[in-house]
């Protein structure tokens, strides 16, 4: 059994569909970010960065000891090595696909949920950092569209932890300022993954973050956005 520790953003749900994917057991622990839940002493024990989403593999390949893992990419790389599933056996599918899953880690993510700060939470209207990440987005929604001509999915043929990883970044593409039409290879791939019978499971009772900004108190926002070194030193 694998405990998820989890929050409905897109890297929480990255390993939800893995999950769901390759039919593994798991349980969820709910974490509730606007609360500070995050910064509990029992889960920063799991996930030092005070970060979901993070595991507990309860039936480790070795060793007899619960295994925590945290950072999503460790988390989805951990688990398809476990499984043996959704990475690809040969050595070059398999190197594609690592290297667009970190594409993911170390650009899409941040980039776009920098623009969907500063495009729906900022308190005030920051024009300058509107443009900077919401052009920068549209640059790596480039890239993306470039790599999926003529490919069903980011390692060639088979779906895989990359399509996993990039996938929930691209649901929240209108907050984010981007058209998928104006990227018919990634709209198609969408579209494709959008469909699969894991991906309906995962988001059937799942809400768009963005549409939730009204509702935030100034606690929330605080606890959310505004963290110093204090909170995760808790």
């Amino acid at each position: 059994m694998i405990d998820l520790y989890f929050s409905p953003t897109p890297n929480g749900l990255k390993i939800r569909l893995f999950l769901e994917e390759a039919g593994l057991p798991y349980r969820l622990v709910p974490v509730r970010l606007s609360a500070g839940e995050q910064f509990a002493p029992a889960f920063l024990a799991i996930s030092p960065n005070n970060k979901i989403p993070a595991i507990v593999d309860h039936a480790p390949l070795h060793g007899e000891t619960p295994l925590p893992v945290f950072e999503s990419g460790a988390i989805l790389l951990y688990l398809a090595e476990k499984s043996g599933q959704l990475l690809p056996t040969d050595s070059r599918a398999r190197l594609e696909a690592m290297q667009w899953l970190f594409w993911q880690v170390a650009g899409l993510g941040p980039m776009a949920g920098q623009a969907g700060y500063f495009r729906v939470y900022a308190s005030e209207p920051q024009p300058a950092a509107i443009e900077r990440y919401t052009r920068e987005v549209s640059r790596l929604y480039g890239v993306l569209n470039r790599r999926l001509e003529g490919r069903d999915f980011l390692a060639g043929g088979e779906y895989s932890i990359a399509d996993i990883a990039c996938y929930p970044w691209v649901v929240p593409h209108a907050a984010h300022g981007q058209t998928l039409s104006a990227f018919p290879n990634v709209e198609r791939w969408f579209e494709r993954i959008q469909q699969r019978p894991a991906t309906q499971r995962v988001y059937d009772s799942v809400e768009d973050v963005y549409t939730k900004k009204q509702d935030l108190s100034a606690e929330a926002r605080q606890v959310l956005f505004q963290q110093g070194t204090a909170p995760a030193a808790r």
